[in-house]
């Protein structure tokens, strides 16, 4: 796949379009700079009922025609709610760009939000927090929020609470697209067959035409809260624990570092705390690591399941591991295979060139330009061992917070 070219359209969205010759298929999304944590207070979960809703109909399809368009084709169409934005995708057999185009352009700008189809989606969305409910992992993390970034909106979890969901209204969902759903909070992504000069006309076409008025996008700060630890009763089998600490988001220029980090710690099961846990003790199952990342903000946790007297064993060989990545660095040849490492997952993650023109928008989204594999590739590369060790130095397993069910 040659590289993606990127435009700004005349109404300020901005595009990415990539050509895959030959290939058999085209896939195109959009990006939305608004989630979970865009929510107004009282109406938690509206970014996401927004996502539910903007299939049911607009101003010149119902919502079975909405659903039936890309299907009738062979094609699909999805979205997903994230804590900072929205994503609508599209996937279909090549020679139906524009249609694709059309059906996304069309629900962005004029959907309607019938009473009568909201009305029976609020079960749905019932539905599915009840089927959160009923994952303790899921638990976990939304308490975990909770208590980590109280006060503000990425405290609640992204499906809303069945009683905030159940007072949402079409206006709500209106006044939400009005808000955020403009040109200049939205970016989009083509591949195609097709050259991307076309494909980047048909954009202009569809998602140019879509002419809401961008409103000034303001994102209030996340206070750093007091550590905690809690433990509540679950009736389970195992004893689930996540160990978070907060760091810096997406924008901080040290985020690879509490990649390659996270990757030495948990990064499969030859990682360090897979072997010290699972290989050597037989404590656990399963052990995750992750750097977690907003735009300004992020968690660095870890996270196991146990049996539950096995709790505090796993927290000390936890501990025991961050101390000793805190108090000696990592040797030179350590930290080339750690590189080398996460960079071969993460060439592997985005083997499908659709992933990278989509991480292309979403970097557009998230820093204001389009970041391919290859650039990520050369900032791993640059990290060095001191830079990694500065950084681990700020692992304290002291200003760990923890939450556990069991």
């Amino acid at each position: 796949m040659k590289p993606f070219e990127s435009a700004v359209l005349s109404n300020g969205m901005r595009v990415a379009a990539a050509c895959y010759p030959g290939g058999m298929v085209s896939c195109c999304g959009v990006y939305i700079g608004a989630g979970s944590r865009n929510d107004p207070e009282g109406k938690e979960g509206l970014a996401h009922f927004v996502e539910h809703t903007v299939f049911k109909g607009t101003g010149k399809r119902r919502g079975w025609q909405v659903a039936g368009r890309m299907e009738d084709v062979g094609g699909y169409m999805n979205a997903y709610t994230s804590k900072d934005y929205t994503k609508i995708y599209t996937k279909a057999p090549a020679g139906y760009d524009a249609r694709a185009l059309d059906l996304l352009a069309d629900i962005i700008a004029d959907s309607r939000f019938p009473e009568a189809e909201l009305e029976k989606e609020r079960d749905v969305v019932a539905e599915e927090i009840r089927s959160y409910l009923d994952s303790p992992v899921e638990v976990m993390y939304d308490e975990f929020d909770e208590n980590m970034f109280k006060g503000s909106g990425l405290a609640h979890p992204i499906l809303g609470s069945e009683e905030s969901v159940s007072r949402l209204r079409g206006e709500d969902c209106l006044g939400f697209l009005d808000r955020y759903y403009t040109p200049g909070n939205m970016t989009a992504y083509m591949l195609s067959p097709e050259k991307p000069e076309k494909t980047l006309r048909l954009m202009e076409k569809y998602f140019g035409s879509i002419g809401r008025v961008d409103q000034p996008q303001e994102r209030p700060g996340v206070e750093i809260r007091e550590r905690f630890d809690l433990t509540e009763k679950a009736d389970n089998h195992q004893a689930n624990c996540l160990l978070g600490k907060r760091i810096p988001g997406l924008c901080d220029p040290r985020r690879y570092r509490y990649f390659l980090l996270a990757h030495y710690l948990g990064g499969g099961f030859n990682s360090r705390l897979c072997r010290e846990l699972r290989d050597k003790r037989g404590l656990v199952y399963n052990v995750g690591v992750a750097a977690d990342m907003l735009n300004d903000t992020g968690v660095f946790s870890l996270t196991f399941g146990c049996a539950p007297e096995s709790v505090e064993k796993c927290r000390r060989v936890i501990r025991k591991e961050l101390d000793r990545l805190r108090e000696t660095p990592l040797s030179v040849r350590a930290v080339e295979t750690i590189k080398r490492q996460y960079i071969g997952n993460l060439m592997m993650s985005t083997d499908r060139p659709s992933m990278r023109v989509s991480g292309a928008a979403r970097s557009m989204l998230l820093f204001g330009n389009a970041v391919d594999l290859p650039d990520s590739i050369e900032a791993i590369k640059r990290v060095t061992p001191e830079e990694l060790y500065d950084t681990a130095r700020e692992l304290d397993y002291a200003d760990f917070s923890a939450y556990t069910l069991r």
